[in-house]
C-alpha cells in the first residue's frame, strides 16, 4: 500500500469489536486472531502508514509508527494489574501519535479512537503526572490571555470540546476566585472530536483527521510550550 492510498476502515472492523465485546476472553480471542489481523491491526497499520506523510504538515515531532509492537498502535491486551476491568482485552482500536520525547500514553499526542458505541480524534495530553500538570498550570497562569483565545478560537470549537478529568478544589497555590479556576482545576487538557462511525469507512478519513488534527495545532504548541518541547 502507498502512504496516500488508504480506502478507509472496513465494516468488519466494527463486527470484529462488537463481537469481541460479546466474548472478551482468550478461547474466542484465539479462535478469531486471524479476524484481528484482518479486520482491525492490518487496517490500523496502514492507516498509521497513510498518516507519516500528512503529519508532518502537522508537525515533525509526533511519533507515526505503523509497528505491530510499540508504535503507534495502542495493544489490544489489557494490563490488568491494576485495573478494576479484568477482561484480557480491549474493545476499541486506539492510534495514539503522541510526542517523540514522550515515554507512554500520558505524554503530548493527537489520538484516534473507535470502538462499538463510539469514534473521536482528539489532541492534547490525557492524566499527565504532577509535575507535568505543575508546569502546565503555571504556563496558564502566566498566559492566561493566550490560552483563553487558543481554546475560544473558530478553528478549535468548530471541532473540539475540552474533555477530561477536574479537581473539586483550587490546586495548591491558588486561590477560588482565580480567573482562570476553571481551567487550573483540570487535570486532563485534552481536546475532544466526535465524528460517526461513517466517519472512518471513508477514503476522506485520512484529510479530515489531519483536518482535526491542524486545527488543534495552537492548543497542542500552548502545552508542549509548558513542558519544553518542541512542537
Amino acid at each position: 500500500m502507498t502512504k496516500n492510498s488508504f480506502g478507509g476502515f472496513p465494516l468488519d472492523l466494527l463486527k470484529f469489536l462488537d463481537q469481541l465485546e460479546r466474548n472478551n476472553n482468550r478461547k474466542w480471542f484465539e479462535k478469531n486472531k486471524e479476524n484481528y489481523e484482518s479486520d482491525l491491526r492490518t487496517p490500523a497499520l496502514d492507516f498509521i502508514t497513510a498518516m507519516q506523510e500528512p503529519m508532518k504538515k502537522v508537525s515533525a515531532h509526533f511519533r507515526v509508527e505503523p509497528k505491530k509492537v510499540g508504535g503507534s498502535l495502542m495493544r489490544i491486551y489489557r494490563d490488568t494489574r491494576f485495573s478494576g476491568d479484568k477482561t484480557p482485552y480491549k474493545t476499541n482500536v486506539g492510534i495514539h501519535f503522541r510526542h517523540v520525547k514522550g515515554k507512554d500514553v500520558h505524554a503530548p499526542g493527537y489520538y484516534f479512537h473507535i470502538d462499538p458505541n463510539q469514534v473521536f480524534v482528539g489532541a492534547g495530553i490525557w492524566h499527565p503526572d504532577s509535575d507535568a500538570l505543575t508546569k502546565i498550570r503555571k504556563h496558564l497562569d502566566k498566559n492566561q490571555e493566550r490560552w483563553q483565545k487558543i481554546i475560544g478560537a473558530k478553528k478549535f470549537t468548530k471541532y473540539f470540546v475540552q474533555d477530561g478529568d477536574s479537581l473539586k478544589r483550587p490546586p495548591r497555590g491558588y486561590k477560588a476566585d482565580h480567573p482562570m479556576l476553571t481551567e487550573l482545576l483540570r487535570k486532563d487538557h485534552f481536546g475532544l472530536c466526535r465524528v460517526d462511525h461513517d466517519f472512518i469507512t471513508k477514503r476522506t478519513v485520512v484529510n479530515e483527521t489531519i483536518k482535526r488534527f491542524t486545527a488543534a495545532n495552537d492548543y497542542m504548541e500552548f502545552l508542549c510550550e509548558a513542558l519544553k518541547l518542541k512542537f
